[in-house]
């Protein structure tokens, strides 16, 4: 028989162990699920505040284009789109799908579209990486501006 005995408490292989899942859980849950759907974000997508357009996206459009700032640009979660105004009257728009890990992007920074994630930046211009994890440009979503809204196609 043993002779030693066994103190309850924290042994330093449970100390580890806590550590590891301390670490490991919060990185996990900035990236996406097995469905590849965002997790770490709130029921509008977006973490960390950011800049969401006013409504959500309805069959008659995207957002109103009055609410598209020139030099920036609007999340609009809901369609998973920002639509961007880099010079005034140039509408564009992008998937709101970052392509480092699937997260939605979730704010504006001027002239930058950013995904709080693992912090990939874009810009408004073009969908290009300014910075980041990001592997690729955000998809660029085809749009018109008709009566003052923009409008998918």
């Amino acid at each position: 028989m043993d002779d030693r005995t066994e103190t309850p408490g924290l042994t330093r292989r449970r100390a580890l162990g806590v550590a590891g899942i301390g670490i490991a859980v919060p990185a996990l849950a900035a990236c996406g699920d097995d469905n590849g759907d965002p997790v770490g974000v709130d029921p509008d997508g977006l973490s960390q505040g950011g800049n969401q357009a006013p409504g959500p996206g309805s069959a008659d459009g995207i957002v109103d284009a009055a609410d598209v700032p020139v030099g920036s640009g609007v999340i609009v979660a809901e369609e998973r789109v920002v639509v961007t105004q880099p010079t005034a009257g140039d509408f564009r728009a992008w998937s709101a799908v970052c392509t480092h890990d699937g997260c939605l992007v979730s704010r504006m920074d001027g002239a930058e579209i950013v995904c709080t994630c693992h912090f990939s930046r874009y810009s408004i211009t073009d969908g290009s990486v300014v910075g980041g994890p990001a592997p690729a440009p955000l998809d660029e979503v085809s749009i018109s501006v008709e009566d003052g809204r923009v409008v998918r196609g």
